[in-house]
Parts: structure tokens; C-alpha cells; sequence
């Protein structure tokens, strides 16, 4: 049974997974994606997701508790001026993981995890849509019913012309 047993050490020591942790939160800063199997993007996100809340307030303590993880002076640079700046308004919830497929090799299940700031083609996504739905009342939609509707303008007479077109050049 697994009684309080909440980490998933991935088969590694415990020096080894904190140092793979932090590369990989290195790469993750870096690059702002990175492809991984799910179950070290679960983990990686547990460890990373705290760093980015401290990144928020650019204190020499914020910054030497960051360094303390991630062992690397050019990600910590990076996290607190980049990165930081972005999910200054975000209460939370900075990574993304999506699902990929099974590898090849051994069918692990792989993913992408990315910061949710960074990926474009989401945020164009999330602005064409609509933010709020309005509910109509029943005033509206009867009133609406009642009104006549606009005549439609004829479109046949386009694909007729250029179909006598397509039969004189034939002939």
C-alpha cells in the first residue's frame, strides 16, 4: 500500500532526481518548452511552480531561495526578469502539460510541458473567444421574431455567367 508516499522518486537517488529536476527547470526557463514523459512533467511542475511564485517579488531572498533550487545564474536572471514580469497578474497555475503520445521505444507517455504565458497560438485562442455568454430574455427573442428579415440578393446569375463562359471556350 502506498501510505503517505506523495513523491514519485522516478526510479532515481535523491541527488539525482534534485539535480534532474533542476536541469530540467533550467530547460524549462530556457526554452519556455520542453518535451518530457508525463510523470517527470507532473514532478517538474511540483517543483518548478514554487520558484515562479517566489520569482514574483524581486527580492535578494526571493532570488538566492530560487538559486538554492535551480543552481544555475543565467535561469535565475532569466526567471526574474523575463519570465516573472509576465506572470505577474497570474495567480497561479504558470505551466501547461499536453499530452503527446506513447514513444517509440518504450511506449512512455510523453508530453510537452510549457509556461502558459509563452504559447501564442493558446493566447490568440483565448482572446477570439468570447469572454462572458449573455443570456437573452424572452422580450428580446420575440421581438426579434416579429421583425421582417431582409430580402436576399439573388447569387445564381454568377455561376451561370461564368458557366456560359466555361461552354463558349470549350466550343
Amino acid at each position: 500500500m502506498r501510505h503517505n508516499r506523495t513523491i514519485n522518486h522516478l526510479g532515481r537517488t535523491a541527488s539525482h532526481r534534485s539535480a534532474m529536476l533542476s536541469n530540467m527547470a533550467c530547460s524549462l526557463i530556457k526554452h519556455k518548452k520542453i518535451t518530457t514523459t508525463v510523470a517527470k512533467a507532473k514532478e517538474l511542475r511540483k517543483f518548478i511552480e514554487p520558484l515562479l511564485t517566489k520569482s514574483k517579488e524581486d527580492t535578494m531572498h526571493s532570488r538566492r531561495m530560487v538559486f538554492a533550487s535551480l543552481k544555475d545564474k543565467h535561469c535565475v536572471t532569466e526567471l526574474f526578469r523575463e519570465v516573472s514580469t509576465k506572470i505577474a497578474d497570474r495567480p497561479g497555475g504558470y505551466t501547461r502539460i499536453l499530452k503527446t503520445g506513447n514513444r517509440l521505444g518504450d511506449a512512455a507517455a510523453m508530453c510537452i510541458i510549457e509556461l502558459v504565458d509563452y504559447n501564442e497560438n493558446m493566447l490568440k485562442e483565448k482572446a477570439t473567444k468570447k469572454a462572458t455568454r449573455t443570456r437573452r430574455s424572452k422580450k428580446t427573442t420575440d421581438t426579434a421574431a416579429a421583425k421582417p428579415t431582409a430580402a436576399v440578393e439573388p447569387t445564381a446569375e454568377k455561376p451561370a455567367d461564368t458557366a456560359e463562359k466555361e461552354d463558349t471556350g470549350n466550343a
